[in-house]
C-alpha cells in the first residue's frame, strides 16, 4: 500500500466533501457568520494534530536528543513554522488560529463562542470532559471528540493520517469552492482578512503542505502494511467526521433562515 493507494480508497469521501451542499447554502453575510462561527472549531483542532506531530516526531522537552527520524523532523517543523506563526494580511506573526479569529471579527462574526469553549478547555484541564459539557452542536462534539481520541492513542502515523488526509490534502479543493462562492456574492473589502486566510492556506497547502505531509506519512508507514491500513481507516474516519461537520453547519445555516 502506499499514497496512490489510499487517495484511491478515499475517494467516495473526498467527493462527498468536495459536492457538498452546505457550499450553496452561504448566500448571505448571516450564512458565512454561521460557516465561520462553527468551522472555527476545526481551525483550532487541527493546531492540536500539529503539535501532538511536532510532540512525537521532534524534541520537545530537556534534556534534547535526537529523535530517529531527521526527514519526518524537518517536515513537521517546516510546516509548524508557519501554521503557528505566518506572516497576517499586515506583516504581523500569528498563527492560523489567530488569523481566523481576526478575519471572523473583521466580518461581523461572534468569537464568544469558541473563546468560552477555549476557556473551558483552559480550566477543566481534561479536553474530552469539556467538549461533553459545552453546548455545541453533537457533529461539532463528535467530530473534535475523533480528533483528540486520535491524538491520546498517540501513534504518529494516526496522527499524521488525519492530519494530512481529513485536513491538510482536503483543504485547497475545499476552500476554493468556498472562495467561488464567497467572491461572487460579498464584498472583498468585508471580507479581506478572511479572503487573505483562505488564500494563504491554498498557497501553502497546494504548493508546500500538502506534498510535505504526504512525504511524512510515507516516512512514518515505510513497508508497515498494518501502518498503511490503520492510515487508511482514519483517513476515511476523519473526512466522514468532517462531512458530519458540514452536515451541522448546513443545519444551523437552514434554521436561522427559517428563523428569520
Amino acid at each position: 500500500m502506499n499514497i496512490a493507494t489510499i487517495n484511491s480508497g478515499i475517494q467516495t469521501q473526498k467527493q462527498q466533501l468536495l459536492n457538498h451542499s452546505l457550499y450553496q447554502k452561504i448566500n448571505t453575510l448571516e450564512d458565512l457568520h454561521q460557516f465561520v462561527e462553527n468551522h472555527v472549531y476545526a481551525v483550532w483542532d487541527f493546531m492540536s494534530l500539529l503539535k501532538a506531530l511536532q510532540n512525537k516526531l521532534t524534541c520537545t522537552s530537556t534534556p534534547w536528543f535526537t529523535t530517529p527520524n531527521p526527514e519526518t523532523r524537518y517536515l513537521i517543523n517546516e510546516i509548524v513554522l508557519a501554521e503557528e506563526s505566518d506572516l497576517s494580511i499586515d506583516g504581523r506573526r500569528l498563527s492560523h488560529f489567530e488569523m481566523y479569529i481576526e478575519a471572523m471579527q473583521d466580518c461581523g462574526a461572534k468569537t464568544i463562542g469558541i473563546e468560552l469553549f477555549l476557556e473551558e478547555v483552559n480550566s477543566l484541564h481534561n479536553i474530552f470532559v469539556a467538549i461533553k459539557k459545552s453546548n455545541l452542536h453533537p457533529n461539532i462534539k463528535e467530530f473534535l471528540d475523533f480528533t483528540f481520541r486520535v491524538i491520546e492513542e498517540g501513534k504518529p502515523h494516526k496522527i499524521a493520517a488525519a492530519f494530512t488526509f481529513g485536513r491538510e490534502d482536503l483543504i485547497p479543493k475545499m476552500f476554493t469552492e468556498i472562495l467561488k462562492n464567497f467572491q461572487s456574492k460579498f464584498p472583498a473589502n468585508d471580507l479581506r482578512k478572511l479572503l487573505y486566510y483562505f488564500e494563504r492556506h491554498i498557497e501553502l497547502d497546494a504548493d508546500e503542505h500538502g506534498p510535505m505531509a504526504m512525504k511524512m506519512i510515507t516516512e512514518l508507514c515505510g513497508e508497515d502494511p498494518k501502518k498503511w491500513s490503520e492510515v487508511e481507516e482514519i483517513s476515511i474516519q476523519a473526512l466522514e467526521k468532517r462531512i458530519t461537520l458540514w452536515d451541522a453547519i448546513e443545519e444551523q445555516i437552514l434554521l436561522k433562515a427559517e428563523m428569520v
